[in-house]
């Protein structure tokens, strides 16, 4: 393991047989192996390489492994549906707008933040499944709007239903204190983190 990336691999940290808690539970193929903690990975560095920077660990390793999980559990949710991640995010930012629920491709693109060109892309799948039709703008010029279909809208329908009523069902557990305290630090940290990365690598 290269010393000069004391992130990498950060879930099999030097030796981890030496300080990995105890696992009671009987043994099944069926069981996930148990997560190692980030509190024990940051140690297990300290162990190894003294001075290391690891005040990150306990904060990006369990958002890393939240966003796998959100992720995960999320496509199943879409499959279930029958409709894909790009095709939910196109038809949702059309839903959102609001009758007459139409959208320039431009429109689309600042509201989603893909390029044009992905944009298009996804317009023409959703077009080949009857979701969404083109057609000129009512201010007439050379706007092309985006409109959901009636099947389209149905689908969408569905598939938020599905989709935020499982994800409520999963940050239940957080009382609504701890959701606001979490979304501002959670708002906070992203605020920060995308001013650093803009900023050149040291």
């Amino acid at each position: 393991m290269a010393h000069g990336s004391p992130d990498a691999h950060p879930e099999v940290p030097p030796d981890a047989s030496r300080d990995a808690p105890p696992d009671d539970r009987p043994a099944s193929s069926e069981d996930s192996p148990p997560l190692y903690p980030a509190a024990a990975i940051a140690a297990a560095w300290q162990r190894e390489r003294p001075g290391t920077p690891t005040a990150s660990i306990e904060v990006v390793t369990p958002i890393r492994r939240l966003a796998k999980l959100f992720a995960d559990d999320r496509n199943r949710v879409l499959r279930a549906a029958g409709i894909d991640a790009a095709t939910l995010d196109l038809l949702s930012v059309i839903r959102r707008s609001g009758p007459p629920y139409a959208l320039s491709t431009r429109e689309i693109a600042r509201r989603t933040l893909v390029t044009a060109g992905a944009v298009s892309q996804r317009v023409a799948r959703a077009e080949d499944g009857g979701l969404v039709r083109r057609g000129p703008a009512p201010t007439g010029g050379r706007t092309v709007l985006v409109a959901l279909t009636a099947d389209g809208h149905a689908l969408i329908e569905r598939s938020v239903d599905a989709v935020l009523g499982r994800e409520a069902t999963l940050v239940a557990g957080l009382s609504p204190e701890e959701r606001a305290l979490l979304v501002g630090l959670l708002d906070k940290l992203s605020t920060d983190v995308r001013a650093r990365t803009a900023e050149p690598m040291r």
